[in-house]
């Protein structure tokens, strides 16, 4: 199996993985593209497919955070989660969409920006399969909810440390570290291991021959599946973990 060469991008002292970027731009304009589409007839009469796909989605997460918290407190998330759920979303799919560019900056010798080695290989790269990407997207989770917490409990909120004796600080602290670490290696462990064996089957010989194209289908409907599980997974968890930060403690 071939392996892919490592991309870096410099600027100044900064330095960045070159693929992810580009697909991490790929999937924002992805979104812009499905939200631009699922307004640009808004209407409140009969709605087209996609204002009911759009309206599906943000009715989804209204109700998934008003069955959480209350509204006051839940209202301005809104709009953090839902971005959060179609971000991950696309992001998961773009591993499973084949390479659109047909290796074309390979095949004329193209070196700017190195596209050509960003470019190559049979299918695109999810984001999410990159753990920068779910840790950066999990230490954010956990800076709003420890920022939330202390907004709506002040200092009150660092109690739940010591409950219900001193003695336990330490466990409630790996818990608050936890919670970071297992959305983001669980994300990036499935979509990485998606794609990975993805890759796999597409090298194997004669694949494109009926015989594999069935077990082939099943293999990338069966990631669809997993990809949308764990965007509802992460934005799920990070409701909750949210809920659980801003919810007054019941003595």
């Amino acid at each position: 199996m071939h392996k892919e060469e490592l991309v870096l991008w410099h600027l100044g002292n900064m330095t960045f993985h070159a693929k992810t970027l580009i697909m991490t731009w790929t999937a924002m304009a992805a979104i812009l593209l499905f939200c631009y589409l699922g307004v640009r007839h808004l209407t409140s009469g009969k709605p087209g497919k996609m204002q009911n796909v759009l309206e599906w989605i943000v009715d989804f997460v209204r109700n998934l955070v008003s069955d959480n918290m209350d509204d006051e407190k839940g209202r301005p998330l809104l709009g953090y989660l839902l971005t959060l759920i179609l971000f991950v979303f696309f992001s998961n799919m773009l591993g499973l969409i084949p390479n659109f560019t047909f290796n074309l900056f390979e095949h004329f010798h193209i070196e700017f920006a190195q596209l050509n080695k960003i470019f190559e290989g049979p299918s695109l790269q999810s984001p999410t399969a990159d753990i920068n990407t779910t840790a950066s997207l999990a230490l954010l989770t956990i800076i709003l909810v420890v920022s939330l917490g202390i907004k709506y409990k002040g200092v009150h909120y660092f109690h739940h440390f010591i409950e219900p004796n001193p003695v336990f600080v330490l466990i409630h602290a790996i818990d608050l570290i936890s919670k970071p670490m297992t959305l983001a290696f669980r994300l990036f462990g499935n979509i990485f291991a998606g794609e990975i064996l993805l890759k796999v089957i597409l090298m194997l010989p004669g694949i494109w021959v009926l015989p594999g194209i069935i077990p082939t289908t099943i293999w990338l409907a069966f990631s669809i599946f997993i990809g949308s599980i764990q965007s509802y997974v992460f934005v799920v968890l990070t409701t909750a973990y949210i809920s659980q930060a801003v919810t007054a403690t019941e003595h």
